[in-house]
This record gives C-alpha cells, structure tokens and sequence, in this order.
C-alpha cells in the first residue's frame, strides 16, 4: 500500500509492509493448497470442507470420535474460522455438535495451545513453542484436537465442570455426559 505526505515541497511515498489485500491473497492461496491437499490426500479421524464455496476463510470440519475413547463413534461437526492473515495467526475453532471435554467451552469454542495467538503466554502457562506458529496446518490442528479428545488438560480448562468431573470420576458422570453427546452427534449426522 502506498501512502504520502509533505515533507516541505516535496511529497514522498512510502510503501507499507503490511498491505491487508496481499496478505489475504497470501491466506487464501495457502488455505486453498491446504484443503485440494487434504482433498486428494484425506487424513484419518476427521473430513474437511467449505462452509460456503466463496469463503475460503469458513471451513467446517467433522472430528470422527478417535478409537478407545469416550468419543469413539461420534461424528463431531466445528466450525474452523481463519483470520485473513493466517498463518501469522491461528483460527478460532468451534464445535457446533454439542461436546462435554475439559478443553471445549461449553459454547463449543476450542481451547488449546495450538490455537492460542502467538508469543509469550501472560500467565506463564504455556511456553511459545506450544502457542500457535505458521508452520501450522489445517492437518496439524486437527491432529491436535484428535488427541485432545483422547487425552483432555484438565489443568487448563474451558469448561470446568467438565475438567471436574473427568478428575474425580471419569467413568461415572463424566462418562455418562460423552456418550448422551456421541448419541446426539450420531442422530445429527445422519439427519
């Protein structure tokens, strides 16, 4: 972007670095490799798609309940939302089927490290390396909420009556609430 001002008689231009249009073409060109990648080469444990064919920025995802878990056998639909200058910053990720986990806020909105903006964490929790980097995919962010579901942070939690009940009695109520949850995704999917 070019932008002017005086400087006595003569103008001058300066070029900005951080033209907004260069950077969502960037993004969209990125986002756009990522989804024909994950199109012609699926990834076990999840599918991918547009929410809306003239936004490659809305994706939706369907998060297949990993094997040996609670989860196993739901079908797990979010929404992935993409910041026009991703990858220098994560999307925002959230479930639309309903979900009960430590690390999903019970408005659905995903929270882990990978997702978290990068740089340094103001509370001292996480360290930079395990926040969000551009090196990041489509593919690596939902392996991580895979294994999220098959390992959840109760030391960090969204919902904390989940991360609760996952800590004093995984197999009772905590347990009881995922598979009402899988049923329901189940019943959703097949609508």
């Amino acid at each position: 972007m070019w932008r002017a001002f005086e400087a006595g008689q003569v103008v001058v231009y300066i070029v900005s670095s951080t033209n907004p249009h260069k950077m969502t073409d960037q993004s969209s060109l990125l986002l756009r490799k990522q989804l024909a990648e994950l199109n012609k080469n699926p990834v076990e444990g999840f599918s991918a798609g547009l929410i809306d064919d003239d936004d490659i920025h809305q994706w939706e995802v369907v998060v297949i309940g990993p094997q040996d878990t609670l989860f196993e056998g739901g079908f797990f639909k979010a929404y992935l939302t993409f910041p026009h200058d991703y990858p220098h910053r994560p999307p925002k990720m959230k479930f639309i089927t309903e979900i009960w986990h430590p690390n999903v806020a019970k408005n659905g909105d995903v929270c882990i490290s990978i997702l978290h903006e990068p740089g340094e964490d103001k509370f001292g929790y996480e360290k930079p390396e395990e926040r969000w980097l551009p090196i990041h995919t489509v593919e690596t962010i939902m392996i991580s909420v895979i294994s999220m579901l098959a390992d959840p942070n109760s030391d960090s939690p969204a919902n904390v009556d989940a991360a609760k009940e996952w800590r004093e009695d995984p197999c009772g109520e905590f347990k009881r609430k995922v598979a009402r949850c899988v049923r329901k995704s189940q019943e959703m999917a097949f609508d």
